[in-house]
């Protein structure tokens, strides 16, 4: 259970469009987002080799703002909602 994830993680198939999780696994430092979104829901809108683009809502003041990250794929899962 220690160490780094299994293959069935970056196995996992994703598309543009597709709903994911944003789950911080500190045991892969690269491609980690910022503390804020872990826990976040958003949508895929770019698909790299190893490393996903999210596109997540965050709530700024009195207005809500479509930030976009690029996220490791060890660090996303795909979502149930």
């Amino acid at each position: 259970t220690k160490g780094m994830p299994g293959t069935s993680r970056y196995m996992a198939t994703f598309k543009r469009g597709d709903y994911v999780d944003i789950v911080v696994d500190s045991s892969v430092q690269s491609g980690m987002p910022f503390s804020f979104y872990h826990g976040r829901t958003g949508v895929v809108f770019n698909v790299n080799r190893n490393a996903l683009g999210v596109e997540v809502t965050k709530i700024v003041g009195n207005r809500q703002l479509r930030k976009r990250l690029h996220v490791n794929i060890a660090h996303v899962r795909k979502s149930r909602c």
